[in-house]
Parts: structure tokens; C-alpha cells; sequence
């Protein structure tokens, strides 16, 4: 079938509206969002419902050309983008952006895959309900870019990620079947769990048209705080005492270095330090309740008050308002916008067990300045589920192009060493094509083994986002 031959083939599915051709027009699909990573298409096609994207997919299989999923195109590790042959089909699910249902009593939302994740977020206050995922990207994110990446963002440490969020899928398979699991229920035990199996995968086992995510009772009161500290040993001694005297009350726990604070108001207008005086780390804190008035600052205070006597903390402000909470947060949210004014940033998301993270970033430190004088480690994340994303400035004067040559080689000190502490080095941003083959040094031969098993069954032409998540045999 010749290009000619798809487009029009696809341009009779989807309609005038759902299909690209044109250089101009498909550049934006083309490239993500900070230009790491480019690719050529056949097409971009854009189906309106299910049903055609399950034509699409039948269509691109008969034709035997590659379907490359994409959402809101806000992903790290180019996992959404195709190749440079230019003979793949891009599938944007950016019109499928319908609410399906909201169950305020079953406390569940049924939302299509092309649902930005602040319009969940806003749809669920609206019932008096919150949905708890959040993330720097959530005006631009969308929900099947979040599953297929197994989203995780600030509040993990009470919610969980993605994957703790859904209760059902409906997705189309790499054949063009639909599979319609949209059950928003918490038990059934009718045998194997296959949402789980999308979750994840990045669009390699299909493409994930609609959920079923969990909603929980809205927030109605909070206390934030702002806490400088010596050392991240003293932020995981932080968390176990916030924890215990706070206990599912804690709902954030971000950790950043000073390098961190310092590129976000060296770069974000209006940020400002609260302390004042320089400290090497900081952790926000949040607590969070149903109740209105629940006391929180007072808890907060309390909890922070054995800090100091046990000199876990040197100082800290808590937030007196909605405005210093919003400013808080922007000092951490800013942080990876602001490191790209400082040259090329290498990015890494990794996890250890939080009991680790202090010996971790003493001997991850200590080999990229050994590889790298001068070099500039952005470190910040989400401390309590042990996930730091790892990022590197280069030093203050060197060159660019000098400083992405060691990608790879920086890469490699940052990944051995989570490695060394049985750590992962994908958390929530996956592996895309970035990871593509380096997962192979760092994951069991057997665990590959039985994910290219899995995804043969699915998809034996391999047609279905391919190139991403699993490294060559």
C-alpha cells in the first residue's frame, strides 16, 4: 500500500478533522516538547472515538505500518515519538477528550485517554471529590499518557501512582479488537488482572482509550511547610517523625538540593527565598484532611518542634495562606523549566529504598564530581516512595556539545550506583527509546525474557509502538 493509499484510506476513517498530512501541520507531533527527541510520520491521525481507533489500528496492521500511541506529548524518555523513516503513524488521541461518567457515591470518574489531567482534577472538585494525581505537566498531560507511563507526581506517598488510581481500561489491541474493561469496581477476583499489563507499557501492548479512576473525598484543610535541613539522612529521619505523628495525614514529602532552589530563582520570576539563609537541602511538607479545621498547622508546628530538638531540622516557615502555599510550590514544580536555562540538562529518574537515599546521594555525589569537576547535580523528587529525579548542569563555563557527548557515560554512574542499591532506574517517567537498551545491563534476563513473551502474544508484527520499553534480543 503506497502513502498515497493509507492517507486516504485513513482520511475515510476519521474524517478531514482527524487526519494530518501536511510537514507544517504534523511538526508539533513530531518533536516533543523539549526538542530531545524528533521523528518523521506518514501521518498523524486523530480519531474522535473508540471505534475509530480500533479502524485505524485494523487499517495501519493490514498495511503493515507502525503505530506510534501519543498523548499530551509531555513525556521525558521519547516514548511518543516515531522514527526517522518516515513511514509510521503517529495516533494522537488529542480529540478523545470526553468525560464518560462521574460516580460520586462508587467514588469513580470514567474519562477517554485524551482527558488533560487538570480537567479530571477540576471534574472531580466540581462533585465535592478530588482526584489526587499531580504533577508539573497537569495542564497538558493527558490521562493515557499518565497510564501508559504509570504517572506517579507529588502525591504517591498517600494515593499511589497510576497504577493504584484505575479500576478499569478499555483498549485497543494491536489487532483492532476492543477490549472493554471498564469496571469501577475494587474486587474481582475472576483471574488475571489485565489493566496492569497497559499500565506501563508505554503503547507497546496497545493503545488505552478510557478508564475508570478512583476518586477520593475532597480536601478541606491543609498545612504546608518549608524545611531547611543538613542533609537528605536528616530529611528520611524527617519523614519517619512527621509519619508517626501525623500518619495518613502526610501527603507530600519533596525533597530538593540548594542547586535545586538555587536555579528556580536565579530563572522563575517573583520566586523568593523564605529563609533566607543558605541551607544544602529542603523538604516541603504537606499535610492534608477532610475535615475543615483540623488543626493541621498546630500538628505541623508540633511535628517540626521535635525536629529542631533533635536537630533533624535548622529552620523552617510555615506557609500562612493559600499564597505562600501556591509560592512554595512553584519553588518546587519550577525546578526542571528552570535547569534548561542553564544549558543541557541530563536528566534521571531513579528510586532506592528510602532507607538508602542518604547513602545513595553520598556515593552518586562523590562519582559524578570525581567524572565531572564542577558539575552542577540538580537533585529533587519525592522522598518518601524513594524516587529522586538525578539531573546534571554542566559546569559553570564549559561547552555544550562537550558536556552531551558524556550522556551516556554520566547515565552510567547514575544508573550503577542505583543499581547497587537495588534500586530502579526508571520510576515514573518509563523507559521510552531513551532506555530502550540500557535496561538490559540493570533488569533480570528472565524479566525480559518474559516481557518479549508478552509482548509477542499481543503483538507478533511488533507493529504496535515499536522500538520503545524493550531492548533488542
Amino acid at each position: 500500500m503506497t502513502r498515497d493509499d493509507l492517507t486516504t484510506r485513513l482520511s475515510s476513517l476519521v474524517g478531514d478533522a482527524g487526519l494530518i498530512t501536511e510537514a507544517d501541520r504534523m511538526s508539533g507531533y513530531l518533536t516533543d516538547w523539549r526538542h530531545a527527541y524528533a521523528g518523521s510520520a506518514a501521518a498523524v491521525v486523530r480519531p474522535a472515538s473508540t471505534a475509530e481507533v480500533a479502524a485505524v489500528v485494523r487499517l495501519c496492521r493490514e498495511a503493515g505500518v507502525a503505530v506510534v500511541p501519543q498523548g499530551g506529548n509531555t513525556g521525558l524518555c521519547g516514548g511518543s515519538m516515531p522514527d526517522s523513516s518516515g513511514r509510521q503513524v503517529v495516533l494522537s488521541l488529542d480529540r478523545m477528550r470526553r468525560i464518560r461518567g462521574v460516580d460520586p457515591v462508587n467514588q469513580t470518574i470514567t474519562v477517554e485517554a485524551g482527558v488533560i489531567l487538570q480537567s479530571v482534577q477540576e471534574v472531580a472538585a466540581a462533585e465535592g471529590c478530588l482526584f489526587p494525581l499531580s504533577l508539573g505537566a497537569e495542564g497538558s498531560c493527558t490521562i493515557g499518557g499518565n497510564l501508559s507511563t504509570n504517572a506517579g507526581g507529588t502525591g504517591v506517598l498517600r494515593y499511589g501512582n497510576m497504577r493504584d488510581l484505575t479500576l478499569g481500561l478499555e483498549v485497543v489491541l494491536p489487532d483492532g479488537r476492543i477490549w472493554n474493561g471498564l469496571r469501577g469496581l475494587r474486587k474481582d477476583n475472576t483471574g488475571y488482572d489485565l489493566k496492569h499489563l497497559f499500565i506501563g507499557a508505554e503503547g507497546t501492548l496497545g493503545v488505552i482509550t478510557a478508564a475508570v479512576l478512583k476518586l477520593f473525598p475532597a480536601v478541606r484543610s491543609r498545612a504546608t511547610a518549608w524545611v531547611a535541613l543538613p542533609s537528605p539522612q536528616a530529611a528520611v529521619d524527617l519523614i519517619g517523625l512527621v509519619r508517626a505523628l501525623c500518619g495518613d495525614r502526610l501527603t507530600g514529602f519533596e525533597i530538593l538540593s540548594r542547586q535545586s532552589l538555587d536555579f528556580v530563582l536565579r530563572h522563575r520570576a517573583g520566586s523568593r527565598d523564605l529563609l533566607g539563609a543558605v541551607h544544602p537541602w529542603y523538604v516541603l511538607v504537606e499535610l492534608s484532611d477532610t475535615l475543615p479545621g483540623a488543626g493541621l498547622d498546630g500538628l505541623l508546628e508540633t511535628a517540626l518542634a521535635e525536629a529542631f530538638d533533635r536537630a533533624v531540622a535548622s529552620d523552617a516557615v510555615v506557609a500562612s495562606g493559600p499564597a505562600q502555599v501556591a509560592a512554595l510550590w512553584a519553588l518546587r514544580e519550577g525546578i526542571s523549566e528552570a535547569q534548561n536555562f542553564e544549558g543541557p540538562s541530563l536528566k534521571h529518574d531513579v528510586t532506592v529504598p528510602v532507607s538508602s537515599i542518604a547513602a545513595f546521594v553520598e556515593q552518586t555525589d562523590r562519582a559524578l564530581r570525581a567524572a565531572v569537576p564542577g558539575i552542577r547535580i540538580v537533585t529533587y523528587g519525592h522522598i518518601g516512595d524513594g524516587n529522586l529525579h538525578y539531573n546534571l548542569s554542566k559546569p559553570v563555563g564549559s561547552d555544550d556539545d562537550a558536556f552531551r557527548a558524556r550522556a551516556e557515560e554520566l547515565a552510567r554512574v547514575v544508573y550503577d550506583s542505583t543499581s547497587s542499591f537495588d534500586g530502579s532506574i526508571s520510576a515514573e517517567h518509563g523507559l521510552g527509546q531513551s532506555k530502550r537498551d540500557v535496561i538490559a545491563t540493570y533488569k533480570d534476563a528472565t524479566e525480559l525474557d518474559l516481557m518479549r513473551g508478552i509482548k509477542g502474544l499481543f503483538d507478533p508484527g511488533s507493529l504496535m509502538n515499536p522500538g520503545k520499553v524493550l531492548p533488542h534480543a
